[in-house]
């Protein structure tokens, strides 16, 4: 059963950085492809950052230069890690997988994730 748990989360103040990871067990996590969703209160889910199967990688314009998504396939963990957060990146912070055939183009689609994480919170105060 595919399982991915988020960890990481806390609060911060604005300028601070955070590091998240997600452990996925359960599947071949090298042949996923993976990204990191958010949502704050009141909003809609948004994509954040996620990386192909095959390598490629895409971030959302708002943490572009900020935000670094990686993957570690012999350890199955995704990690994203976040640098000079402001306050407009407070939400909860959730890990997906997808697999299956996937275009580089909608990585960042929250529609075609099979699977998600429970969540890790991240507060930046200003």
């Amino acid at each position: 059963q595919v399982q991915l748990v988020e960890s990481g989360g806390g609060s911060v103040q604005s300028g601070g950085s955070l590091r998240l990871s997600c452990a996925a067990s359960g599947w071949t996590f090298r042949t996923y492809s993976m990204g990191w969703f958010r949502q704050a209160p009141g909003e809609e889910r948004e994509g954040v950052a996620a990386i192909h199967s095959g390598g490629g990688i895409m971030y959302a314009d708002s943490v572009k230069g900020r935000f670094t998504i990686s993957r570690d396939n012999a350890k199955g963990t995704l990690f994203l890690q976040m640098s000079n957060l402001k306050p407009e990146d407070t939400a909860m912070y959730y890990c997906a997988a997808r697999n299956g055939l996937l275009l580089f183009s909608a990585l960042l689609d929250q529609r075609l994730y099979n699977y998600w994480g429970q969540g890790t919170q991240v507060t930046v105060s200003a």
